[in-house]
């Protein structure tokens, strides 16, 4: 409805109600019908969650028609936050409320004391407010020193004293979290980190839908929408969900990482921050190999699968390898910006403060742990780019004791050059995806591309100082002096004691 056309008072309200231009439902039938409507018309539903179409979402969806409370359960980084975040969405843009009113009241079904007293003394005459979307929904971070006072409420005793009131009197209370998010939605992050004791006063609401606080005769019959989110490590690291709590929970939806890097990769270039004002030309390869360090964490045996790898480590990886080109270009003075797999690398900060290892990982330590999944990252996407490509003139150039020394910080133009004199090398650099007349950087980013790949798939080797070296030593033909060289000869006498006669060594 208009903002214009929305009732101003209870009289104009039920009016409104009676004609049918506004619409009496609780949380969850509004939800529900909301979501019918965005099915009918075929809306994209959480926009900005990436590969969850055929998974996650249909059970999502399923809990909500069923009108349930339900759980994300999952490891970090996969969305669950965002995923409860959208179901505002799902919420009508406003809805009447009693002005003043802790709660919310709804004007024609008021819970609180004082809604009704309102209602009760003002009538038709009732000023009418109106609360947006955003401002229905209420997120709580939980953690072990979250009371029950937090969630539910309790008596505040100077607020009795001060207006004469009983302890006991509901207008001595001090409303939780709970109550104000009446006729919304609330939303419990990491539920197993809750208390056991306070999880076992959310049981009537979940059940009940209302609360009692402090023992004393109140009772709010609360209309409310509630959601969890829990990572399966808590369970056994942190806390646990009390049984008869997820008892009382409709539905719990397993979240998961992204099967396939191009969804992964979609997630990353929407959440990295990488527009900066310069000119950035980001190959896509190296966005691969961004995206490839995280599967290659999950799957390495050297990391603990239970804490997981989060989806946040390729965005901040991507971030900081936009800024280590970002760096070059400035100090050489290049007008293009054009990060290159080596400046993966340089990203190491960002991963190993992503990944927790396990004993073994522990001992070989992170950096080293680190160095090992990129390096099978770029063998991986390398592989994708060049698995029909001969090489063999580039990399007996190498073995023949060839030598080019390319740092990160090269310049784009002493790259090229650099890599001119290498046989072959800049026709394999035009096999990933280097357009005709492209610019020094993006080549040199190229060639970049194929020297990383070569040398991590041990076809040459790479020293600490950014050179790239052949792994073959170098074969030199055995001079004729080598060969004739005189053996010198040591008599018994000359022998260590124990040992044979004679002994021979050669030069």
């Amino acid at each position: 409805m208009p903002v214009t056309a929305r009732p101003a008072t209870l009289g104009t309200l039920k009016k409104a109600i009676a004609s049918g231009d506004v619409r009496r439902r609780s949380v969850k039938d509004e939800v529900r019908d909301n979501l019918i409507l965005k099915l009918r018309a075929g809306d994209r539903l959480f926009p900005g969650v990436v590969g969850y179409d055929d998974t996650v979402i249909p059970q999502l969806v399923n809990a909500i028609l069923a009108k349930h409370h339900f759980i994300l359960l999952g490891l970090r980084g996969q969305a669950k936050t965002r995923l409860i975040r959208a179901l505002v969405d799902l919420l009508d843009d406003a809805i009447p409320v009693v002005p003043g009113s802790e709660v919310h009241d709804d004007p024609l079904a008021p819970i609180s004391a004082h809604g009704k007293a309102l209602v009760a003394t003002e009538g038709d005459d009732l000023p009418i407010e109106w609360r947006g979307r955003d401002a229905r929904y209420v997120e709580k971070l939980a953690t072990p020193d979250v009371t029950i006072a937090d969630l539910i409420g309790d008596i505040d005793p100077i607020k009795a004293a001060s207006s004469g009131l009983q302890l006991g009197s509901e207008l001595a209370m001090h409303f939780g979290l709970l109550p104000r998010a009446n006729r919304g939605l609330f939303a419990i992050n990491e539920l197993p980190d809750l208390a056991s004791k306070v999880q076992v006063g959310l049981f009537n609401i979940l059940q009940e839908g209302d609360v009692q606080i402090k023992g004393f005769p109140v009772r709010l019959p609360l209309d409310v929408m509630i959601v969890f989110t829990a990572n399966p490590e808590d369970y056994t690291a942190r806390g646990k969900i009390i049984t008869p709590l997820k008892d009382r929970i409709g539905a719990e939806i397993r979240t998961h990482y992204l099967h396939s890097r191009a969804d992964a990769m979609a997630v990353t270039e929407q959440e990295a921050w990488v527009e900066r004002g310069l000119r950035l030309a980001l190959p896509t390869y190296v966005r691969e190999v961004v995206e490839e360090v995280a599967f290659q964490a999950r799957q390495d045996r050297r990391i603990d699968r239970r804490s997981g790898v989060s989806q946040r480590l390729p965005i901040s990886v991507l971030e900081t390898v936009v800024s280590n080109a970002e760096r070059r270009a400035l100090i050489a003075d290049e007008g293009l910006v054009a990060p290159r797999v080596t400046d993966v690398y340089a990203a190491l900060p960002s991963i190993t403060g992503k990944i927790e290892l396990e004993y073994e990982g522990e001992l070989k330590g992170a950096d080293a742990v680190s160095r090992e999944i990129i390096r099978g990252a770029v063998a991986q996407v390398f592989d994708g780019y060049f698995v029909d490509a001969d090489v063999s003139a580039t990399v007996n150039w190498f073995d023949n004791g060839g030598t080019v020394l390319l740092g990160d910080g090269l310049p784009a133009t002493s790259l090229v050059v650099e890599a001119s004199k290498v046989p072959g090398l800049i026709d394999l650099a035009a096999r990933a995806g280097l357009p005709a007349g492209a610019p020094a950087p993006l080549v040199a980013a190229a060639v970049d591309f194929v020297l990383e790949g070569l040398h991590a798939q041990k076809r040459i080797g790479r020293t600490e100082a950014g050179g790239y070296v052949g792994t073959e030593p170098v074969r030199r033909p055995v001079t004729q002096t080598m060969r004739q060289a005189p053996a010198i000869s040591l008599d018994e006498d000359d022998a260590e004691p124990g040992k044979g006669k004679k002994k021979k060594y050669y030069n």
